[in-house]
């Protein structure tokens, strides 16, 4: 069966074909007459069996303990998310490709992708022909300080991150058009399983389309739609049969 043609890959609104409906059943066992063996522990190596009530407190608050760190784990990792996305708001995008350096140099590491990702549009010829242009300058220059020659290893590491980083960045972008292209073609077609065999023959199955997948699957989870996700989910198990590197 084929799903309506205007649903929104993005928002992850699939509709599932099927529905299952799984029965739960709850089974008792009867615990097993306990045999008790005396083992030989002179030195006490095993240490007092633990059992009873006390153990059971042990347990319990060894439970807690491990929730109290998860706990304070996510909280540290929630504040992290916090403090890079109000970082993130509060720098201001430079109008100059001069600016646009200096507002490279002073990015994280681990933020250079990001700014890459929102920054794009500046990353143009105009500016690698300026960074390329005080390179020049830098290298070719008749008397070099030390500050000089510093400024040369920085500018040359970030022309390479920028460079790799921009390359990168616009594949992405192309695979994830033609991942979601792929995926429409998946959701509307009366025979998924042809449709996939054809795609495999035209080399379309790849990593990308399992990535929008993922975030598919994700984002009905996320939003409760139970029965998009277990499609989807099942739509990613014979994805993935056919998955090349």
């Amino acid at each position: 069966m084929a799903l309506p043609a205007s649903l929104s890959i993005a928002n992850t609104t699939a509709i599932a074909i099927y529905q299952n409906k799984a029965l739960r059943n709850q089974s008792r066992f009867r615990t097993p007459n306990q045999i008790r063996c005396i083992g030989w522990d002179p030195e006490g190596v095993l240490g007092p069996p633990k059992t009873g009530h006390i153990a059971g407190l042990e347990f319990r608050r060894r439970l807690e303990r491990d929730a109290e760190a998860r706990e304070a784990f996510e909280r540290e990792v929630r504040e992290e998310k916090e403090r890079r996305r109000a970082l993130r708001e509060s720098r201001v995008v430079p109008d100059t490709p001069a600016e646009l350096i200096e507002y490279f140099l002073d990015t994280e590491a681990r933020e250079i992708e990001f700014e890459i990702a929102r920054l794009r549009l500046l990353l143009n010829p105009e500016f690698f022909s300026h960074l390329q242009l005080e390179l020049g300058k830098l290298r070719f220059a008749t008397s070099k300080t030390q500050d000089m020659e510093d400024r040369l290893v920085e500018l040359e590491a970030l022309q390479k991150a920028l460079q790799e980083g921009t390359e990168a960045y616009d594949k992405m972008q192309t695979d994830l058009v033609r991942a979601r292209e792929s995926l429409t073609k998946i959701l509307t077609s009366k025979d998924i399983k042809a449709t996939l065999l054809e795609m495999v023959e035209r080399n379309e199955i790849n990593r990308s389309l399992l990535t929008l997948l993922d975030e598919n699957i994700a984002n009905a989870h996320k939003g409760n739609q139970k029965q998009a996700a277990e499609f989807m989910e099942k739509l990613r198990g014979a994805v993935i049969k056919y998955i090349t590197v």
